[in-house]
């Protein structure tokens, strides 16, 4: 079993910036790719970012260059630095982890509860 907590979420303004935290406990030899998804009101889950056990990262093409995802596989988290956020980047954001290597493809894996991101004037 892998428990996955994310922290760093919060409310700011257009343009500013979070970052959000996530750590892994339990199984967590069981990890390869982690990664974060988000979930609007009325809207569908999404992946946001993931990066793979070698460090390997993808983005959604919303992300355009304002986030940054990494990990430290020491310590058994991964991090997502958001810059130039947008009042469209407002949602729950959940820390996955699971098997696959690859983004994407461990919906079935392991979940966080969701840390809130707010962004509004």
């Amino acid at each position: 079993q892998v428990q996955l907590l994310e922290t760093g979420g919060g409310s700011v303004q257009p343009g500013g910036s979070l970052r959000l935290s996530c750590a892994a406990s339990g199984k967590t030899f069981t990890i390869n790719a982690m990664g974060w998804y988000r979930q609007a009101p009325g809207k569908e889950r999404e992946l946001v970012a993931g990066i793979s056990s070698g460090g390997r990262a993808d983005y959604a093409a919303f992300v355009e260059g304002r986030f940054t995802i990494s990990r430290d596989n020491a310590k058994n988290m991964v991090y997502l630095q958001m810059n130039s956020l947008k009042p469209e980047d407002t949602a729950v954001y959940y820390c996955n982890a699971g098997f696959a290597d690859y983004a994407g493809a461990n919906e079935s894996g392991f979940w966080g509860q969701g840390t809130q991101v707010t962004v509004s004037s």
